[in-house]
């Protein structure tokens, strides 16, 4: 009995030693690893920051005047082509249909001039550009031939629920690119894309206002959906350049998406400004082989 009895005391002695111990070697252990404040997914200290303005974040300063540089298709953009010319155009039969149609001193009696001056248009004429902030929210860019205006809405904007106009509706937002890339070909770089941070603006217009893609009645319609993207470009000799790439997709009047890369050169001054109406001049010649519709 006795034997038993300082078995057991000494079985109890054990157990309680080594409790005893692992509380200690537990109470000893570090405590687990917690990443300091911002460093490896750590809590920040650093509230996060709401996003900069647009005109405050512009990966570019497109503001300025800049002068259209007619380096190709000369002869569509600098004089009316004759009415049936539709060369290098995707266009639908309905498209030549209407453009076979055209009929200049129609369109000037009842008013519809700047017909050939809509967003779509614009950009290809021989024209200036004058481009400010209207707001933090706004791009405004102005056009000396047409006397139009064309407002580049960011973030969210609500669309129009009027009657469409020539220059659309027009959502734009600032993409990143690497800053500094060389452009140019066979290796031969001629400018370097992007000032500043370096990026370039998308513009997506929609809501237009039926128009003409060329002075000689080659049409768009109000279903046309056009994307932009521009880019500034400085040279070495000191040149910026505004190098915009423009897609138009319309399902009724093109059957291909027609894409365009125009240049502008920026001007020292707004002294060269010349703002003129819409105005159409008739075709030199009267007319051009018609395409087969």
């Amino acid at each position: 009995m006795i034997a038993a009895t300082s078995w057991r005391r000494a079985a109890l002695q054990s157990a309680l030693l080594l409790l005893a111990t692992s509380s200690l070697v537990y109470a000893a252990a570090p405590p687990p690893y917690r990443p300091p404040p911002g460093v490896g997914g750590g809590p920040s200290l650093v509230p996060p920051q709401p996003p900069e303005p647009p005109r405050a974040g512009a990966k570019f300063d497109m503001t300025g005047t800049w002068v259209a540089i007619v380096n190709e298709d000369y002869q569509w953009r600098m004089i009316t082509p004759p009415k049936g010319e539709f060369s290098s155009l995707p266009l639908t039969a309905a498209a030549v249909a209407v453009a076979n149609n055209w009929n200049l001193e129609a369109d000037n009696a009842a008013g519809l001039q700047c017909k050939a001056f809509g967003a779509p248009a614009v950009m290809r004429l021989p024209t200036r550009l004058r481009v400010s902030w209207q707001d933090d929210m706004t791009l405004k860019m102005e056009t000396d031939a047409g006397e139009q205006t064309r407002l580049f809405r960011f973030g969210a904007p609500t669309p129009p629920t009027g009657d469409a106009g020539w220059q659309g509706f027009s959502v734009a937002a600032w993409q990143k690119v690497s800053p500094g890339r060389d452009v140019g070909t066979n290796g031969q770089a001629f400018g370097r894309v992007g000032a500043g941070p370096g990026g370039s603006l998308k513009v997506v217009t929609t809501h237009l206002r039926p128009g003409y893609l060329r002075k000689n009645g080659v049409p768009y319609s109000a279903n046309l959906h056009m994307t932009e993207y521009f880019n500034r470009i400085e040279e070495p000799n000191g040149d910026a350049w505004l190098v915009v790439t423009t897609i138009m997709e319309d399902p009724e009047y093109l059957s291909l998406p027609f894409i365009t890369t125009t240049h502008y050169l920026r001007e020292a001054d707004g002294s060269k400004w010349n703002p003129t109406p819409c105005r159409t001049s008739p075709p030199l010649r009267d007319k051009a082989p018609k395409i087969q519709e």
